[in-house]
């Protein structure tokens, strides 16, 4: 890791949080700080309240943190609490009317800060910012997202296996049947990996790898959320592929890809994967990649 580029990234937070006002008690000149602020935003997001549970996940505070900005806020008239109507172990809370309004002055303050802070550049320059902040939002949530790696049987690996088969279901002419999909024992333990990506303990990503004969494995099931696409994720899931592939003591890796999946195919390309005849029964295979490992 440069100490250029951590040193560019703090100074950059610190400036940012200075000149929007972080530190300030009273964020946007009103009577509360940002951690109050923005847990009205984020309660007014949820059209019919959120859980605690919720809250906690999305904005990643501890829960007595938490629970104590939502007492205050409700002590204010901001917010009201009450059992969630869907599992009574769960606190959802609510925006009053009061709370309404204060968000929606704090949304016409946000405004006019964000605007004056762009009154002073030329309309290009504000172009060139918009895309600045736009690079910088996917590259912050890519470095992000955790990559785990995880047992081809446990919950998390299933899901996402499921949901990348419905995706492809619903791209492949010919549909997808999900006994194609690799066993848990194909990749666990001496015989493979599996990966997931996780975005905020929720995953958006899988990809796995199986022993294909001695020293070639198998690339399978690269796949990430439609939420999390166009973030460089699939190229980080398959690093980690190779990665573990290059540990396992694998020469080559390779895969094979549905004619449909052009965007699958130039990422394997850019990656250094060259065209091979048919290796396998694949059906639903048009494609035939490999990678020799350094």
């Amino acid at each position: 890791m440069s100490a250029e580029d951590v040193t560019a990234l703090r100074h950059f937070n610190r400036y940012f949080t200075r000149r929007i006002g972080v530190l300030d008690d009273h964020y946007l000149g009103q009577d509360r700080p940002l951690g109050e602020a923005r847990l009205l935003f984020e309660i007014d997001e949820s059209a019919s309240g959120a859980s605690l549970r919720e809250l906690r996940t999305r904005l990643g505070l501890d829960a007595g943190y938490l629970s104590r900005m939502a007492k205050a806020l409700q002590a204010q008239g901001l917010v009201r609490s009450s059992v969630h109507p869907d599992d009574n172990r769960l606190r959802r809370v609510e925006l009053t009317a009061a709370g309404r309004a204060e968000v929606r002055e704090q949304n016409r303050r946000a405004g006019a800060l964000a605007s004056g802070l762009l009154e002073g550049l030329a309309p290009d320059q504000r172009t060139e910012l918009t895309g600045a902040l736009a690079t910088a939002q996917r590259l912050l949530r890519l470095a992000a997202i955790t990559v785990t790696r995880l047992p081809g049987a446990s919950p998390d690996a299933r899901a996402c296996l499921r949901a990348y088969a419905a995706d492809i279901d619903a791209r492949f002419p010919e549909g997808f049947d999900e006994s194609a999909l690799v066993r848990p024992e194909e990749v666990s333990g001496d015989a493979g990996d599996f990966f997931v990506a996780y975005e905020e303990n929720r995953p958006v990503g899988c990809g796995a790898l199986r022993r294909l004969e001695p020293g070639v494995g198998e690339i399978r099931h690269v796949w990430v959320h439609p939420d999390a696409r166009r973030l460089g994720l699939a190229r980080r899931l398959l690093a980690a592929l190779e990665g573990e592939a290059t540990a396992r003591g694998f020469a080559v890796v390779r895969l094979d890809t549905h004619a449909s999946l052009t965007e699958a195919q130039a990422m394997y390309r850019a990656c250094g994967y060259r065209e091979i005849p048919r290796y396998d029964d694949n059906v639903y295979a048009a494609h035939w990649f490999e990678k020799r490992l350094a």
